[in-house]
């Protein structure tokens, strides 16, 4: 079945939960630099209560519990069950409380000083309801931080590799911009108006400039390009020779921001904050 087929709950437990596990480290480096950023806009404080929506294998959600430190709470939450699995081993002995479900309708046990997520809020199929949730999980006084995608033509680490398949690959439908994705809040007027929607105030969308490191050679970018992001889509289902012939086109694109330290196309996001 094409991934566009499933639904979020098969995607995220099925072919989108094994390239991310196989691929988190690689991950996770790509998204170093964004994740600093997105971290600092949170500021997490010693003894604070806090959950990582979307939180994947666990990584923004180990480091938020180093930052709340022993007399703090941290809970991960996620819809994808291999993905939890994983970063429950990863936590060990860890005070952190990893639980799947759909953060969009769970019920929380408790209020939360700050709810942080990266690039985990893009999916719901009803983001003012939703965000509405989400803030029925906030302490009075709580506020949330997350960093989503601006628009695909903004970042070429994901727009220039499928723009160079693209007589390549089977027909598509042009795609609804407000469909669950990883680009749903590329419209930052759309996403203030689902936050206000939800009651969230004092509302900050800021636009940040950074970069992806997607490999240290030309060669592990173009894995990279292949395996993550909306490329990796749209060859799910291709035939092997195909996606061979493909390759050379990807490998050229992504060429284009290597660097001596590695390849580092530009990638654009949304730094939002908002308080209940």
């Amino acid at each position: 079945m094409a991934p566009e087929q499933l639904t979020q709950s098969e995607y995220w437990n099925g072919p989108a939960a094994e390239r991310w596990i196989t691929s988190r480290e690689v991950m996770d480096r790509s998204m170093e630099s964004i994740t600093r950023v997105a971290l600092e806009l949170a500021a997490a404080r010693p003894g604070e209560q806090v959950l990582d929506v979307g939180c994947g294998t666990g990584t923004t959600t180990l480091r938020l519990a180093r930052q709340v430190g022993p007399h703090g709470r941290t809970n991960g939450v996620d819809i994808s069950a291999p993905m939890i699995e994983v970063a429950r081993s990863r936590a060990g002995s860890a005070p952190i409380e990893f639980f799947v479900a759909d953060a969009s309708a769970a019920r929380f046990p408790t209020p939360f000083d700050l709810l942080f997520s990266r690039f985990g809020v893009m999916f719901f199929a009803d983001p003012a309801a939703a965000f509405a949730n989400l803030r029925a999980a906030l302490a009075p006084r709580g506020r949330m931080a997350f960093v989503c995608w601006r628009a695909l033509r903004e970042n070429p680490w994901a727009a220039a590799p499928l723009a160079a398949a693209r007589d390549l690959l089977p027909p598509m439908e042009p795609p609804d911009p407000n469909a669950p994705g990883p680009f749903a809040f590329a419209d930052g007027e759309r996403l203030r108006g689902i936050l206000v929607a939800a009651g969230f105030r004092s509302i900050d969308i800021a636009p940040h400039d950074d970069h992806m490191f997607t490999g240290a050679t030309v060669e592990e970018a173009t894995d990279h390009a292949m395996m993550i992001g909306p490329l990796s889509r749209a060859i799910a289902v291709l035939p092997d020779e195909t996606r061979a012939a493909l390759r050379p086109r990807v490998a050229e694109v992504v060429a284009r921001h290597a660097r001596p330290d590695g390849v580092t196309p530009p990638a654009a996001v949304w730094l939002v904050s908002a308080s209940a």
